[in-house]
């Protein structure tokens, strides 16, 4: 049986970006594990905090755990920028996954706003 949080277009979106950072990052040379982790972290946080506000009962703890996940989305914009700039990744990659970004966000917004009028 699934968890319902699977179902989750926005879940699934996360864990696919999540796994493109883990799959780029890898590359990354000796001297950039700074970078590797904070990006691999912020980017696991997403979906993980997706999976976890889906499971509270509460509305308010709902709209938490959605609000740190899209969060974690900003936070992955500049680490994305640094991996551009210092050339672990290609401008290609970056467009792509900062577009992935942009979606995520609006979905979680609109996840968030779904909260507020269930109220």
């Amino acid at each position: 049986m699934a968890f319902a949080f699977e179902k989750l277009l926005v879940y699934q979106k996360a864990v696919d970006f999540s796994d493109r950072i883990c799959e780029l990052s890898g590359s990354f040379p000796r001297g950039f594990y700074f970078l590797t982790d904070q990006i691999n972290r912020a980017a696991l946080s997403i979906s993980t905090n997706i999976a976890e506000g889906n499971g509270r009962f509460t509305t308010p703890d709902k709209r938490n755990f959605f609000g740190i996940a899209r969060g974690s989305v900003q936070e992955c914009v500049p680490l994305l920028e640094l991996a551009r700039r210092r050339g672990l990744i290609q401008q290609a990659d970056h467009d792509a996954l900062k577009s992935s970004l942009e979606e995520i966000s609006k979905m979680l917004s609109g996840l968030i706003n779904g909260l507020d009028k269930r109220d």
